[in-house]
């Protein structure tokens, strides 16, 4: 199986949790990553060159997924709108159209780069925290999708969700080189990060879905397929 992996923070308790659950040679010998920013992996999903991915929420609608994504109940820290000329993060699609829907004017900047800018005390709009403003829902940014291996998926969905992840000292103090963020900084922000898709946070994709498409910005409504 081929799996794209995102090499954001947002992402770290997954990846230390796929670490331990790819302890089977089966799974060590069948897995292999395909690193790539979100609309890199977008592309190369759509395109089946990857079987499964944390794929944009605006991309997924109609994509084989198992209540495993990328959430934010409120604040996000990690998906801001700056007080500069309009401008979208090449790194995104879900982020650009969210800041369309809530009319936000600005500089949409994602992921780590952001984080670097939130802890640094920048001037901002959290577009997770303005959509619950507005909403009263929580914000799903990406979800875990695939074209095959549909059963190993779906029980490694169930188990993710039902492990409490534990950061181990060396993968905090790797991530925190590679992203220029220190190790309280990091385990501050995850406090801000779900990954568990229920209920409500169906009501908000579908919320999501349907503002986009009222305005034209995502002309074919799906569901998410479980």
């Amino acid at each position: 199986m081929i799996f794209g992996k995102i090499d954001f923070i947002n992402l770290l308790p997954f990846h230390v949790f796929m670490k331990r659950y790819a302890k089977t040679l089966r799974t060590q010998q069948s897995l292999h990553y395909h690193k790539g920013v979100p609309s890199k992996l977008n592309r190369a999903f759509a395109a089946r060159r990857i079987d499964a991915a944390f794929i944009s929420s605006i991309t997924a609608k109609n994509c084989r997924c198992f209540g495993v994504g990328i959430v934010a109940q409120q604040e996000v820290l990690s998906v801001l709108s700056l007080p500069n000329a309009d401008k979208i993060d090449a790194d995104s699609a879900t982020s650009n159209l969210l800041a369309q829907i809530l009319d936000v004017h600005g500089e949409v900047l994602i992921g780590d780069k952001a984080l670097r800018y939130y802890y640094g005390g920048g001037e901002h709009i959290d577009l997770g925290a303005l959509w619950h403003e507005r909403t009263k829902l929580p914000f799903i940014f990406a979800l875990l999708c695939t074209h095959h291996h549909t059963d190993e998926l779906r029980r490694l969905s169930r188990a993710f969700i039902a492990t409490k992840v534990k950061i181990p000292y060396y993968m905090l103090m790797d991530a925190s080189r590679k992203s220029a963020l220190s190790p309280e900084q990091i385990t501050h922000y995850l406090k801000f990060i779900s990954y568990k898709v229920g209920v409500k946070e169906e009501r908000g994709y579908k919320r999501f879905m349907q503002e986009a498409k009222g305005r034209g910005l995502n002309p074919s409504l799906g569901a998410v397929r479980y």
